[in-house]
């Protein structure tokens, strides 16, 4: 899965969410801080947001530009990204099943992960509509 990050960053980016290589530039460290981010969340609840994290020293300073993010929509679209990255490296899309497949696989999975993926479709769809505004509808949501 050498082209992984090339892939992330792009859905990522296709949302207008940062992805900092130093956080999400193979499969491993993407889970890990998938991992990080769903950890927080269960500690402190859905409404979490990532500036919130970043001030509880989670190591998440690369994400500062998004610090009014919900962290509910952001690990979505990480674990979107993710499942997109991996479809895209080793066969030619992702499906939605996809997604839920890989947040099994890798312990990502919450209830709410499949109300996020269906409230923005955009995670995982490269074709729907304004999906750069959707960092802009997350925030406190």
């Amino acid at each position: 899965m050498s082209n992984f990050y090339d892939y992330f960053k792009e859905n990522m980016e296709g949302l207008g969410l940062p992805a900092p290589r130093s956080l999400f530039g193979s499969v491993q460290m993407a889970v890990a801080n998938a991992s990080i981010i769903l950890s927080q969340i269960d500690k402190f609840g859905k409404a979490v947001t990532i500036g919130e994290l970043i001030g509880a020293g989670t190591r998440l300073e690369g994400l500062g530009i998004i610090a009014a993010c919900s962290a509910s929509f952001y690990v979505g679209a990480v674990i979107g990204s993710i499942a997109v990255a991996t479809g895209r490296s080793l066969a030619s899309g992702t499906s939605m099943a996809d997604i839920l497949h890989t947040a099994n696989r890798y312990n990502l999975n919450r209830p709410w992960l499949i109300q996020s993926l269906r409230r923005w479709p955009g995670i995982c769809d490269h074709k729907t509509a304004a999906r750069k505004t959707y960092r802009f509808q997350t925030i406190y949501t």
